[in-house]
């Protein structure tokens, strides 16, 4: 991609298309954010070494870069079409740099610029890997982070054992949604319509489908999702002295590990 034709890409625009569409199914999304800072920074400190995993736009480490001046992140991920919106947004921000990386490789922590976090940090993404790959995961985030380091996940967790209240809120979150969508907020599908029809992001676009497949055939397809507990029980299995939820919604949830 030339200089002249990345600058005609507006990446505030498009962040705040990737944050509307996301919220259309995560209306709580930045309170989820807020605590996970929050845990940041109780245990860590104001000036942390975060490692934003499957950072996607780089959501995670806006909000980090904003809320603690002294933080750096490393944004990690293998879309090429959210990893050039990110680097486009952050060009020029000397505290966050983005590596291209596959978590399913075994050797994807040797592409890291640094040796040992603070926090790793994610959101929204790991119910796209396979319960045994998210274990194998887990185990090489604990040898990512320093002693005392924090992990937190924060994605869909439901909680099978409560099938009436998961229905009633299904039910209820649809309802919302079509409500919403009808009023013109983008979902998933139609998002990454836009994206491919962009002139900047076409070819990442058509990169991006080829390694996961089109959304509207059900891109990530062969994802798991796990409760709270099971996160935090593969978390401690992993290495991990301590791991409890410490957000939660009707169907989200946020987990956090202590190293």
């Amino acid at each position: 991609m030339t200089e002249t034709a990345a600058a005609r890409a507006d990446w505030t625009a498009w962040q705040t298309s990737w944050d509307r569409q996301q919220e259309w199914y995560l209306p709580d999304r930045e309170e989820r954010f807020r605590v996970m800072l929050d845990m940041v920074e109780a245990l860590v400190g104001p000036e942390p070494k975060v490692l934003d995993l499957a950072c996607g736009t780089g959501s995670i480490s806006a909000r980090l870069l904003r809320r603690f001046p002294g933080a750096v992140s490393t944004g990690v991920d293998l879309d090429p079409a959210l990893l050039t919106i990110a680097r486009g947004s952050f060009e020029g921000e000397s505290r966050a740099e983005f590596v291209t990386a596959d978590l399913t490789d075994p050797e994807w922590t040797t592409r890291l610029p640094h040796r040992r976090y603070d926090a790793v940090l994610t959101a929204t993404a790991l119910h796209w890997l396979t319960n045994d790959r998210l274990r194998i995961l887990y185990g090489q985030l604990a040898g990512v982070l320093r002693d005392g380091g924090v992990f937190v996940n924060a994605d869909h967790m439901p909680d099978v054992s409560t099938p009436r209240i998961n229905e009633a809120e299904r039910l209820f979150r649809n309802a919302r949604q079509e409500r919403e969508k009808a009023a013109g907020v983008q979902d998933w599908e139609g998002w990454w319509r836009e994206v491919a029809a962009d002139p900047v992001l076409a070819g990442p676009a058509a990169e991006r489908f080829r390694i996961f497949g089109n959304p509207s055939d059900g891109d990530h397809a062969d994802g798991e999702v796990q409760s709270a507990a099971a996160h935090a029980g593969a978390l401690r299995a992993a290495g991990f002295g301590e791991a409890r939820t410490v957000w939660c919604s009707p169907s989200d949830a946020a987990v956090l590990a202590l190293k």
